[in-house]
């Protein structure tokens, strides 16, 4: 057989809808809300949805050098707001679609505040404050609230949120600073404390949604972009822990 002729076979045993994915950049933190939003869209329209997880820093610098994601699910407003000033999103399509938070989450401490001061607790888990806004936020906390010069000798960083909480899961970090929403995954060990952040104690946990340009007149992205904002959506994305915009 030729291999312009294997070559047409191969194209016609891939299934349609793998082709005309609508591709989803996503934040690590909502990773498991987005996964959920994805199974209620294809079950409702038979239109495949592809998530791509990672930091909203490492996702941004990949859409500024031409990954093929649609639609961005950031953890922050600020690179939204960039990447539509800069003509890789659709200009007036950012909207906030959830409002997340931090907690501090151990399964050794007894005591989560007081591990922050106690030199001796161990490492202290929290997201790479340079590409993850979680992180970021995390370190506007520790060190507004006075936290910061003992916990940043302490501290261990994941490149997300998500593996953050790995690190104190596994018990490789004896606190994590993590989001509210990683706390309903039903495989997480049972805490010995957690202490919910105050939100006037960190700031950038507003999350922002933003059609890219490459899917200006994609109909099947508008469409999973529209669905974010339905009532079934933002139910599902309150479920999973975090605030919404009115």
């Amino acid at each position: 057989m030729r291999v312009g002729a294997i070559l047409l076979v191969f194209l016609l045993a891939v299934p349609a809808r793998a082709a005309d994915a609508i591709n989803v950049a996503v934040a690590s933190n909502f990773s498991r809300a987005a996964a959920e939003l994805a199974e209620q869209f294809e079950a409702e329209t038979g239109l495949a949805v592809r998530l791509s997880i990672g930091s909203t820093g490492k996702l941004y610098a990949q859409i500024l050098n031409g990954a093929p994601f649609d639609v961005f699910l950031a953890a922050d407003t600020a690179r939204p707001a960039r990447l539509e000033r800069s003509g890789h999103a659709v200009a007036g399509t950012r909207f906030t679609y959830a409002t997340g938070s931090l907690v501090l989450w151990s399964r050794s401490a007894r005591d989560c505040l007081a591990a922050l001061t106690d030199d001796g607790a161990g490492h202290v888990a929290l997201a790479n404050p340079e590409t993850a806004p979680y992180g970021k936020a995390a370190v506007e906390f520790l060190a507004t609230a006075g936290y910061w010069e003992s916990v940043s000798a302490r501290a261990v960083y994941g490149e997300n949120i998500n593996q953050a909480l790995q690190f104190a899961a596994t018990g490789n970090a004896a606190i994590g600073i993590v989001a509210r929403s990683q706390l309903t995954a039903p495989q997480l060990p049972a805490a010995t404390c957690t202490w919910v952040v105050p939100a006037a104690s960190s700031t950038g946990l507003e999350q922002q949604a933003v059609l890219l340009q490459r899917a200006a007149d994609n109909a099947n992205a508008l469409r999973f972009f529209e669905f974010l904002g339905t009532d079934r959506a933002r139910a599902t994305i309150r479920r999973h822990g975090y605030e919404l915009a009115r």
